[in-house]
């Protein structure tokens, strides 16, 4: 056994102060003095994020509504954040970051998928209980996500219309109309790389809405057939992902709709659950899908 196992009390008692372990109740206390807001509001705006709420009725569901739409919103924003942090490596060949951004994307989309809980059981009593409050309000006016549509390739300039009288949002969304997809940035990497992506797909008029190629389902089943554990099939096995987990976010919004409202026409106008049940069925990244068909 060591000396130091035989310490008599005097002997711990002439130790070092600073040798000596700290009892928790001496811990220095956190500072609670700020001369104005403190840093952590400077920083992350809670005030502001918790007084957004205005609510329209008196219904005390209508609250859990609106927060869960709001964070929607703001999940959309971080995944825009994101695919266009992956569209710019692509552009740049640093498959290495898209991949991590892709990656991140992946958590994000799945705690997006999350959100539809507080909202998944509502019945067609609750949730007509404040439905008028929305007024012509519908999911499908949000500038974010019809943002997430277009990095997707699932364009359309007619989705601009509801935006014009917010000049900024507008301006952004056009900008985002005539920009390659991140799924057009992925094909341009792989002409890049060497693959036979063709001159219709590369030449093609970015404000529309992708259409599947027989040529890239091809150069996707090579891949695949090939070393998966390289880079591009790696790539490929990202936006698959991806894709998944939004055409999961697509089927739990038509479950949650089909639930809380049946088959009326859905707010703002739209077919409700019938436009929902055809988004439902379509495939992003479609060649991905279809390619393995041949592997």
């Amino acid at each position: 056994m060591s000396p130091q196992a035989h310490e008599t009390p005097t002997e711990a008692r002439e130790m070092p102060t600073e040798a000596r372990e700290t009892p928790p109740e001496a811990h220095e206390a956190p500072n609670l003095d700020f001369a104005g807001t403190t840093p952590y509001e400077d920083y992350v705006q809670a005030d502001v994020l918790t007084h957004l709420q205005q609510l329209r009725s008196d219904d005390p569901g209508e609250m859990v509504f609106l927060v869960t739409t709001q964070v929607m919103e703001l999940w959309f924003t971080v995944i825009v954040h994101e695919w266009e942090t992956a569209a710019r490596a692509l552009r740049s060949d640093d498959i290495p970051v898209a991949v991590a951004a892709l990656k991140r994307s992946i958590r994000e989309l799945e705690a997006l998928n999350h959100s539809w809980t507080p909202l998944a059981g509502l019945t067609p009593g609750q949730f007509n209980s404040y439905r008028s409050a929305l007024g012509e309000g519908s999911g499908f006016q949000s500038a974010m996500y019809r943002r997430m549509e277009f990095l997707l390739g699932d364009k359309s300039a007619s989705m601009l219309v509801p935006h014009r009288g917010a000049p900024r949002v507008h301006a952004e969304l056009e900008k985002a109309l005539h920009e390659p997809s991140l799924y057009d940035e992925v094909l341009r990497l792989l002409s890049r790389r060497g693959y036979a992506i063709p001159a219709e797909v590369m030449e093609r008029d970015l404000s529309k809405k992708y259409e599947p190629s027989p040529e890239v389902e091809a150069v996707w089943a090579e891949l695949y057939s090939g070393d998966e554990s390289g880079e591009l099939a790696r790539l490929g096995e990202t936006l698959t992902d991806v894709a998944e987990l939004v055409w999961r976010w697509r089927n739990d919004h038509l479950v949650a709709t089909r639930r809380a409202m049946g088959s009326k026409t859905g707010t703002g106008g739209s077919a409700g659950v019938a436009w929902l049940e055809k988004r439902a069925t379509k495939n992003v990244f479609p060649e991905l899908w279809t390619a393995r068909s041949h592997v």
